[in-house]
C-alpha cells in the first residue's frame, strides 16, 4: 500500500462516543501496586463493568442459548467472528438487518474478532485447536497440520484463503477486514493482524510483527474512512491487536508501536504459553496506554483468569464453556466434571450447590445426564447456560473483591476448592453402598 500523509496517531472525532474510565485498582498482598483493575466500558449499547468475561457467539449465537438466556445468566456482552459471519451468511446482510445486535435479538454491547486467528488456524487445517504448548521450532514457518493442505497464504497486503464450507477462494486483508466488521455492527472491533503459533521461528515471529505493524495502520485509516462514510451509524471502536509470542522484546515492541496508534483499546493475541500467561500480559500492561481497555483472546480456566485479571487484562474471551458443555463437562467449585459418569444417573441435585443459574433452580444433575444419555440437545442448552454462568460470576465475583480489597484471599480460596483435584464431592450419598 502507499503511503501519504495519513497519522495513524491523530484521533478522529467519534473517538469520544466510546470511553474506559479506571476505578479501583488491585493491590498486592504486600501493599505495592498491582497491574489489574476494576473499570467501565462505555459502548452505545450500555456498559461494560470490568473485569468481564465476554460470552462467545461465533456466529452470531451463543451455541445452544437464546439472547434472552444469555443476558438472563449475567453476559455484558457478545462477541461473533467475523471471518464465521463474512462467509455465511454475510457481512452486508447483516448491515441490511441493522447489525449484529438487532440480527441475533441482543441489545447489550457486542465484540467482532478480525478472523485472523480462523484463517490461519482453519486454512493450516488446524480446524479450531492450536497447539499453544510446545515450543517446537523445528518443522517449516509455513506448516499444516497432518494430511491436509494449506488453505491459506499470507502476503505483505493481505491473505489468501479458501472457505472451509465450500473451498471457494476469498481474500482478506486491513482494509477487507474493517469494511466486513464495520457492516457487522459490532460495538468493539479487533484490526486484522497475523497470528503466529509457539512454532514459528524468531526470525518468522519478528517478520510478520513488522507485517501487523503495517496492517494495524492500514486498519485505523480504512476504520477513520468507514466510519466518516457510513453517516449516522453509531461509532464502533476498534482494538489494536499485539503479537510477538513468547520474545518479550516482540511484545514490548508491538506494545509501543501499537500503543502509539490512535485505537479505541488492545486485544493481546497469539502463541502464550500456559506458564508465561501472566508474564506476558504484564508486559502488556505495563507498556500500553493506561486509560485504555486490554482484551486477552481465548482464556476461560480459572487459573488463566485470575492471573490475567491480576496482571491487567479487563476483558476476555472463550468459547470453552459451550464447548465442553456439548460433551457433559459442567463447572463447580470443586473442578470440572463429565456428567456422562454412572454416578450422576440417581443425582438429584443441581449441577453446583448453591448455583442462581436458570438450570440449577430448576433442573436436577440426574434429569440433565438422561437427556445428555438420549442425545437430546436440551442437555446442551441447559450445561450451557450454567456454564456460562458460572464463569460470568467468578470474574464478576473477582471484580467486587479488587473493588473489597479481598482479590487474593478469594483467589486464593478458589483455585484451592477448583484444583483439589479429588472425587465430585456433591451427592454423595447416592454413591453411599453398606459393609
Amino acid at each position: 500500500m502507499p503511503h501519504d500523509s495519513f497519522d495513524p496517531t491523530a484521533p478522529h472525532p467519534r473517538q469520544t462516543d466510546f470511553s474506559f474510565e479506571v476505578g479501583t485498582r488491585l493491590t498486592n498482598p504486600d501493599g505495592s501496586q498491582a497491574l489489574g483493575r476494576t473499570g467501565v466500558i462505555k459502548t452505545p449499547h450500555g456498559e461494560i463493568k470490568t473485569p468481564a468475561f465476554i460470552a462467545v457467539g461465533t456466529k452470531a449465537t451463543v451455541k445452544a442459548i437464546l439472547p434472552e438466556a444469555v443476558a438472563e445468566l449475567g453476559a455484558q456482552a457478545v462477541l461473533a467472528n467475523a471471518y464465521h459471519l463474512y462467509l455465511q451468511p454475510g457481512s452486508d446482510l447483516l448491515d441490511a438487518a441493522g447489525g449484529l445486535g438487532k440480527f441475533m435479538n441482543w441489545s447489550g454491547p457486542t465484540f467482532t474478532d478480525s478472523g485472523g486467528f480462523q484463517v490461519m488456524s482453519l486454512g493450516s487445517g488446524f480446524k479450531k485447536v492450536i497447539d499453544m504448548n510446545l515450543v517446537d521450532q523445528s518443522g517449516p514457518d509455513d506448516a499444516v497440520a497432518p494430511g491436509k493442505e494449506r488453505l491459506a497464504n499470507v502476503d505483505d497486503d493481505g491473505v489468501w484463503f479458501k472457505s472451509h464450507l465450500d473451498g471457494t477462494k476469498h481474500r482478506f486483508s486491513p482494509e477487507i477486514s474493517m469494511k466486513v466488521q464495520h457492516e457487522i455492527g459490532a460495538d468493539i472491533m479487533f484490526a486484522f493482524d497475523e497470528l503466529t503459533t509457539l512454532q514459528n521461528s524468531r526470525g518468522y515471529q519478528v517478520e510478520s510483527l513488522e507485517r501487523t505493524r503495517l496492517w494495524a495502520e492500514r486498519c485505523v485509516r480504512e476504520h477513520f474512512n468507514l466510519t466518516d462514510d457510513r453517516v449516522g451509524k453509531e461509532y464502533q471502536a476498534l482494538f489494536g491487536v499485539i503479537q510477538g509470542a513468547q520474545y518479550e522484546d516482540l511484545r514490548r515492541k508491538a506494545c509501543q508501536d501499537l500503543g502509539a496508534m490512535a485505537f479505541d483499546g488492545f486485544g493481546i493475541g497469539g502463541a502464550l504459553e500456559k506458564e508465561n500467561l501472566g508474564t506476558i500480559v504484564g508486559w502488556c500492561a505495563e507498556e500500553l496506554p493506561e486509560n485504555k481497555p486490554r482484551h486477552l483472546l481465548g482464556i476461560s480456566e480459572p487459573d488463566d483468569i485470575f492471573t490475567a485479571i491480576e496482571n491487567g487484562a479487563d476483558t476476555f474471551d472463550c468459547v470453552s464453556p459451550t464447548r465442553v458443555a456439548r460433551n457433559s463437562a459442567f463447572y463447580t467449585p470443586h473442578g470440572r466434571f463429565n456428567l456422562s459418569g454412572s454416578r450422576y444417573k440417581r443425582d438429584f441435585t443441581p449441577l453446583a450447590e448453591g448455583c442462581e443459574c436458570y438450570t440449577c433452580q430448576n433442573y436436577t444433575r440426574a434429569y440433565i445426564q438422561h437427556m445428555f444419555k438420549s442425545k437430546e440437545i436440551l442437555s446442551h442448552t441447559l450445561i450451557s447456560i450454567h456454564n456460562e454462568h458460572f464463569v460470568v460470576k467468578m470474574v464478576d465475583d473477582a471484580r467486587q473483591a479488587i473493588e473489597d480489597g479481598t482479590f487474593h484471599e478469594m483467589k486464593a480460596d478458589v483455585m484451592a476448592k477448583y484444583y483439589a483435584r479429588k472425587p465430585d464431592p456433591q451427592g454423595l450419598p447416592a454413591l453411599v453402598t453398606t459393609a
